[in-house]
């Protein structure tokens, strides 16, 4: 999609996975959600951001759900993914002018319940701040570090909590910084586990910018339930203000 905007800022969204963990037949993406795919709620919700200039959707090559979907006639860039999620979003980056969009967005595509103002408040922390960041939620379980042993997993110590956060999206950088960062920590054999993991290797400091629990990544059966209940609640929260 391509809108005219003030600062443009370019958007990925990686979704050439499978979803082994799900247990269905169709990947994750494209099972429903009030309505729509999972896919098409996580594109609205990037793509109707005021600042988000041109949204990138990464696909497998023998993709035949996509087309189903009333995706396939909308305003958006098809990239072919890789074999896993960082080939993905390397590949919608070297197709991005990084001289037009100096910034990008790089979301999950099972995570359709992020709210426009977390995004909001990550694009303006992390330009206020001059370098990227992500969006994040802090840690309030008590954290165990497991180990297997005979075949059972064993607690191997409780892990300090203070200064944990679990890693969210959409997470935001300099389209120049991030791609090279991913391309040559790939190139030197590092596990890119997300945008962050390139830019801390990278040496790049990265922003953590609290955002809402409730945008969840859909990976196991019962996410799926848990995301309608959080979909209804934000209804309701927009039906009140």
């Amino acid at each position: 999609m391509t809108k005219r905007v003030e600062l443009a800022i370019a958007a990925v969204i990686p979704a050439a996975g499978v979803g082994k963990r799900m247990q269905v037949a169709v990947p994750k993406q494209y099972l429903p959600l009030n309505g729509k795919t999972i896919l098409e709620h996580s594109v609205q919700r990037i793509s109707q951001h005021p600042l988000v200039a041109a949204l990138w959707l990464a696909l497998d090559k023998t993709d035949p759900y996509f087309a189903g979907t009333p995706l396939v006639n909308g305003a958006l860039q098809r990239v072919d993914g890789g074999s896993e999620r960082v080939h993905s979003v390397l590949n919608a980056l070297q197709l991005i002018d990084a001289t037009a969009y100096p910034w990008v967005l790089v979301h999950d595509a099972a995570r359709p319940l992020v709210r426009q103002a977390d995004i909001t408040n990550l694009i303006n922390g992390c330009l206020q701040a001059g370098y990227g960041g992500i969006l994040a939620s802090p840690v309030r379980d008590t954290m165990k570090r497991g180990q297997a042993t005979a075949g059972r997993n064993l607690v191997a110590e409780t892990v300090e909590r203070e200064q944990l956060w679990h890693a969210l999206t959409p997470q935001f950088f300099p389209t120049q910084q991030l791609r090279e960062a991913i391309a040559q920590a790939l190139a030197a054999g590092v596990t890119i586990t997300d945008e962050a993991s390139a830019m801390e290797w990278a040496g790049q400091p990265v922003l953590l910018v609290e955002g809402q629990a409730d945008n969840i990544k859909i990976t196991r059966p019962a996410d799926l339930t848990l995301a309608a209940y959080f979909f209804e609640q934000q209804h309701l929260e927009q039906t009140l203000e």
